[in-house]
């Protein structure tokens, strides 16, 4: 589906020059000499390269729909990870690069979401926030509490993130996956 470059949203996938990219940052520029333009910054879902590109406002792109499916996590061997689809039981493996530091997220039957372009898997998402332990935990300065300050701690998937003074290890608390930052504790 064809569109103008004036529509380009973050999030959008784009088909350009032979790649698939994802819109990730955009800027409408009207300069006061010259057609305004559209600089678009872009992550290329294959292969992770960046690109800063800028279309004319007339220019049109190809925007792609991705096709999404529902999958479950089963397990990771080494750098593999392996999903089965939800409908028809059929397993794929891929590696944990797709997935980038949110791999460490993934437990043993998390329903996740695939997308894929003409039958390949391009990325996998996570549910947005997970429970999870923390381990290890600093203890609490004295007269710290006086402040909004965090400390560090260790999750059971060995994930680092700051947290409140008043949390400590034993803990369960909510994760935001994607930005590896304390929500609120859990129920």
């Amino acid at each position: 589906m064809k569109i103008n470059a004036v529509e380009i949203r973050p999030g959008n996938i784009l088909e350009y020059e032979g790649g698939i990219w994802r819109a990730v940052k955009i800027q409408h520029t009207q300069p006061g000499k010259g057609g305004a333009y559209m600089q678009v910054e872009m992550k290329n879902l294959i292969d992770g390269r960046k690109n800063n590109t800028r279309f004319r406002s007339a220019e049109s792109v190809e925007k792609v729909r991705l096709e999404t499916v529902d999958f479950q996590f089963l397990f990771r061997e080494g750098d593999m990870l392996t999903f089965m689809d939800k409908i028809n039981y059929e397993q794929i493996s891929l590696d944990a690069d797709i997935l980038g530091d949110a791999a460490a997220f993934l437990q043993d039957g998390m329903d996740v979401v695939m997308e894929l372009w003409e039958e390949r898997p391009i990325s996998v998402q996570l549910p947005d926030t997970i429970e999870a332990l923390i381990v290890e935990a600093d203890a609490v300065v004295k007269g710290q509490t006086a402040s909004s300050s965090y400390k560090p701690a260790v999750l059971e998937n060995g994930v680092r993130v700051m947290v409140p003074p008043h949390i400590g290890a034993g803990t369960r608390i909510v994760v935001d996956v994607y930005e590896q930052t304390y929500v609120r504790r859990a129920d």
